[in-house]
């Protein structure tokens, strides 16, 4: 894709929960723990004689999943790796938004990709003090798929059992959010009322729908392509849901200690970040199958055409972190009683990506009013 179309809907599939934790509740995550053992995938080798920036090596922590692409198939192309010069990329990978943050926090990682949620509650839960959203990732890739049998309309939602993958996670508030704007009644907590919410893992989700157990679900990708594949039909995309279609799934987050030791480290990371993206969205079917082989590299199991081809077509790629989009996940949680108001003045340093983007020749971002002073 050209520099000019690099914001236009370009998708990719997404293959995780983001979870939003609220004050009251102790978890959130993508699945397991970190999986650090299978960060194998790509790592290119530095090239002779390749000058070294600031810092010996830079740490990503990023997931096995489609929403986090431009880290997949920057990493397998060894896109980044050109930007850093005589910097080595050191990849690691998680399946846990907590555990990444914990990462971050240690130092075991100095840059990751991940959820809008881990995000806000690393940085409210150490009051401001551990991390920046620097740049953002990918857009969309959740539906709400149903049974056709049981579930023709929007109003036939009513009185049946949807599965969210958790609760007070990003899907969850969003369909509790849904919920609240058609003007029926569900208790955040249990998941009883109007629509009996069930809290179920993406791994299990078809396995339940097979059963009958649940009559749809309100999930991410590859989950919603999995779902349709088991005759499944899509009612709802979320992304019609917000303006220009476009809402945060993964942004670029980096501990404020690297960002204030290595910001020529930062900025290359997110140049590399920004040559991924675009490179991605004006090479579909390379990139496709690029972060399919990183994700069989990693996983053990790349996704079969069946779910991934559709799911590729539900996430944009792209630079904007959706600033906006953030803080209206974060508000539609406190209107569900699942979050106390954070503050998230100061959440966004976009300095860097935009000296990036303006060399480039691409559009700035806006952080929203959350970004530095």
């Amino acid at each position: 894709m050209t520099a000019s179309r690099t914001g236009s809907r370009r998708r990719l599939a997404a293959a995780a929960a983001l979870p939003l934790l609220a004050v009251v509740l102790t978890s959130c995550g993508y699945g397991s723990d970190a999986d650090n053992d299978k960060s194998g995938a790509g790592k290119p080798a530095v090239a002779e004689g390749a000058k070294k920036l600031s810092a010996d090596t830079v740490k990503i922590g990023y997931f096995p999943n489609l929403t986090h692409a431009t880290a997949l198939v920057g990493i397998q192309e060894g896109l980044f790796q050109k930007e850093l010069g005589g910097t080595k990329v050191a990849p690691a990978t998680f399946n846990a938004g907590p555990s990444e943050i914990e990462a971050l926090n240690a130092g075991s990682i100095d840059i990751g990709f991940i959820g809008p949620s881990p995000a806000v509650n690393g940085y409210t839960q150490t009051k401001g003090k551990s991390l920046r959203i620097i740049g953002g990732s990918a857009s969309g890739g959740v539906k709400l798929v149903v049974n056709p049998k049981k579930i023709k309309t929007l109003d036939d939602v009513k009185g049946k059992k949807i599965a969210t993958p958790q609760l007070g996670n990003t899907q969850d508030v969003a369909f509790l959010n849904w919920i609240a704007e058609k003007g029926w009644k569900v208790d955040a907590q249990s998941g009883k009322g109007d629509v009996s919410v069930v809290r179920t893992d993406n791994k299990i989700t078809p396995d339940a729908y097979k059963s009958g157990a649940i009559d749809g679900a309100w999930v991410p990708e590859p989950t919603a392509s999995k779902l349709v594949a088991e005759g499944a039909e899509v009612l709802l995309d979320e992304s019609d849901l917000w303006p220009d279609k476009q809402f945060v799934i993964t942004n670029i987050i980096v501990s404020q200690k690297f960002l204030g030791e290595h910001p020529d480290v930062v900025e290359a990371v997110l140049r590399g970040s920004v040559k991924t993206n675009e490179w991605i969205n004006a090479n579909e079917d390379q990139a496709k199958a690029s972060a399919n082989e990183a994700l069989k590299t990693l996983s053990g199991k790349a996704l079969p055409p069946e779910v991934l081809d559709p799911a590729w077509k539900s996430i944009q790629i792209i630079n904007d972190p959706l600033a906006a989009t953030l803080q209206s996940e974060a508000d539609h949680a406190v209107k569900a009683g699942l979050l106390e108001k954070p503050d998230l003045a100061g959440i966004y340093d976009l300095r860097p990506l935009n000296k990036v983007l303006k060399a480039e020749g691409l559009p700035e971002v806006a952080d929203a009013g959350l970004g530095v002073k």
